[in-house]
């Protein structure tokens, strides 16, 4: 195998995996089988950044699966132009190769960081009082069952797992207020019923 294959392979597998991740993500794509990798990194791993504090937050690894993909792409691609189309020496070219690599995965690594940043940390006590605040259901809220409600709190849109406090129906799209949380599930009323109470 020849540099030039090495690279084109490094580009071909970190591309393609990186659109599979993605029509997996953002379309929804769902892959005829479950993979599961027998590492950890980004649970166990000692890098990586807390966005949360010291209680709590969002961990991302320094070594995630996208930001290695990014990696490999750029790696290959930029290794396999070079040794195509210069007459840079084979160290020069590994070395451009892995600096292009790098820059891509730390563009990505970014991403992610401002994505999952410290606002969507877990709600603790200290925080904004969610009772009374008014809110719309997003996933409708079955009969003696639970939904979704988005509501604002402390500036930002909120997500919460959501019951009818009088285990009532309320379809999705309708205007509740929370009366009560517990355990990280909302206790809603609709708008009509608690302003006419």
């Amino acid at each position: 195998m020849s540099w030039s294959d090495f690279y084109l392979l490094c580009f071909l597998v970190g591309f393609s995996l990186s659109v599979v991740s993605f029509l997996a993500g953002a379309v929804h794509l769902h892959l005829p089988v479950k993979w599961h990798l027998p590492v950890h990194g980004g649970h166990h791993g000692g890098g990586g950044l807390r966005t949360g504090g010291a209680k709590g937050g969002s961990h991302i690894s320094w070594f995630n699966a996208s930001s290695i993909l990014a990696f490999l792409a750029w790696f290959g691609g930029t290794g396999f132009l070079l040794t195509k189309y210069s007459s840079v020496t084979t160290i020069l070219v590994v070395g451009f190769a892995t600096l292009a690599g790098l820059a891509a995965g730390w563009t990505v690594f970014q991403f992610l960081w401002k994505l999952v940043g410290p606002t969507d940390d877990p709600l603790r006590h200290e925080d904004p009082r969610v009772e009374g605040a008014v809110g719309v259901v997003s996933m409708t809220i079955r009969e003696n069952g639970t939904g979704e409600i988005i509501f604002p709190l402390g500036g930002s849109r909120r997500c919460s797992g959501a019951r009818s406090a009088d285990g009532k129906a309320i379809e999705k799209g309708a205007e509740v207020v929370i009366e009560r949380y517990e355990r990280g599930i909302a206790y809603v009323k609709r708008w009509e019923e608690f302003v006419s109470s």
